[in-house]
């Protein structure tokens, strides 16, 4: 017997019957349908709150919507309102946002009111922070609570990757995003069958969680920028650079999370923190102007319209305000997620970059500084790159990013990230 004969293989994992996978369709078609209903819904009722507070309360009182005492007004009495319901509405809405990423155990159902409630607040108040953790979270909660109770029989993990992954799609508009996020958990797991095999649930849910909020006509993270043309070697270098830069940038911003939510910490009650931390972002909001505040994705369809119409400081300014109220929002207690805000922080960044180098095609300025922003704030590659890459919908773009992505990432794995234990230390 020769040697090769004697090695053993390479195990080979065996494909799950389509018996075992179809009970799982039905399941994951409702709870990614009520994942994207639930985001509309939350992400509407804001959209209506936030037409009240900026335009028509200011019309009615014959003040400017966006000016600056009006920011400082509605900033800080977002805070105070939060702060009433962080404080007196059971479960506190939930637990420190600034100890929470996109995963995390299912919340007992009782917070939820209370969550729901302070993130509309927040989206409509104007605080720099995104929907995603929230809904992410009632989502998971949600199905988590119905599938132990409707069917007993099947593990709890399950109804938490499919609330996770049909919110993902939901958010992003496309079920790619999620099944990006589900395979990179899946890395660190020791999978039962093929990866297509796990993913069949989660991509069934992510399906229709996008499929819904399209159908629904929610906006989504294409901006409609103009396709890149065949790259240079110029563009593969700026590529690079402003990624690394960006990610540079997005590590200050984690470097200071600790320090800034240390500082809220001593003001002990919430009552006390979240109207300062509105007071301090309405401030920021007069420094930067109305562009940095809310969640971000809006504001970033405005700025890469017309990327001209700004100068290379202005977008400077505009990147380093919106990460410095990204943070203090983040430790204040407002709740939100960090990825819609830092993909403004990153297209401000990259625009900047085009407006010191015109050579630079906008979009690929735009997507590079987006990729190395969310490289460091959700230490999380594949939504990071499909992020970036969706913004701009160009082929062309992929190969670009993924070559910066390299060295942007050197420059933050192994670094503290943008979420703190119950101690206040970073995690790492």
């Amino acid at each position: 017997m020769t040697q090769e004969a004697a090695t053993p293989g390479p195990a080979t994992a065996r494909a799950t019957p389509a018996r075992t996978l179809l009970p799982l369709f039905l399941p994951a078609v409702v709870v990614g349908a009520v994942a994207s209903l639930l985001y509309v819904g939350v992400s509407r009722l804001a959209e209506q709150l936030k037409d009240v507070l900026w335009t028509d309360l200011p019309d009615a009182l014959g003040i400017g919507g966006y000016s600056s005492l009006w920011m400082i007004v509605m900033l800080t009495t977002t805070g105070v309102l939060v702060g009433l319901v962080v404080w007196k509405v059971p479960g506190h809405a939930g637990p420190d946002p600034a100890t929470l990423g996109l995963q995390e155990k299912p919340m007992a159902p009782y917070i939820l009111p209370g969550l729901l409630v302070a993130t509309v607040l927040m989206l409509a108040g104007g605080p720099s922070l995104g929907p995603e953790n929230p809904i992410i979270a009632t989502n998971v909660a949600l199905a988590f609570w119905a599938g132990r109770r409707f069917a007993p029989a099947a593990p709890g993990e399950l109804w938490v990757v499919l609330a996770q992954a049909g919110t993902i799609g939901a958010l992003f508009g496309t079920p790619v995003a999620a099944a990006l996020v589900v395979s990179e958990a899946l890395a660190g797991r020791q999978m039962r069958g093929l990866l297509w095999d796990n993913l069949f649930g989660p991509l069934t849910a992510a399906a229709v969680g996008s499929i819904v909020t399209s159908l629904l006509g929610h906006a989504s993270f294409d901006l409609g920028l103009p396709p890149l043309g065949s790259p240079g070697w110029a563009d593969v270098l700026a590529a690079v650079v402003i990624a690394s830069a960006a990610a540079v940038l997005g590590m200050a911003g984690v470097r200071a999370l600790p320090y800034v939510h240390k500082a809220f910490a001593l003001l002990r009650h919430p009552m006390a923190a979240l109207p300062v931390g509105g007071l301090v972002l309405g401030l920021l909001g007069c420094l930067g102007g109305p562009l940095t505040l809310f969640k971000g994705l809006d504001q970033v369809a405005e700025i890469a319209r017309h990327p001209d119409n700004w100068s290379a400081g202005r977008f400077a300014l505009m990147a380093v305000v919106k990460l410095a109220a990204l943070v203090v929002a983040t430790c204040c207690g407002f709740r939100g997620g960090r990825i819609f805000p830092s993909v403004f922080v990153g297209a401000s960044f990259g625009l900047c970059a085009h407006a010191l180098v015109p050579s630079v095609p906008p979009s690929l300025a735009l997507a590079a500084g987006v990729l190395g922003t969310l490289l460091a704030v959700t230490r999380q590659g594949w939504v990071s790159l499909f992020t970036a890459a969706v913004l701009v919908s160009s082929p062309t773009i992929i190969a670009l990013l993924c070559i910066a992505s390299l060295p942007a990432w050197l420059l933050v794995t192994g670094r503290p990230q943008m979420q703190l234990h119950e101690d206040g230390s970073s995690v790492r």
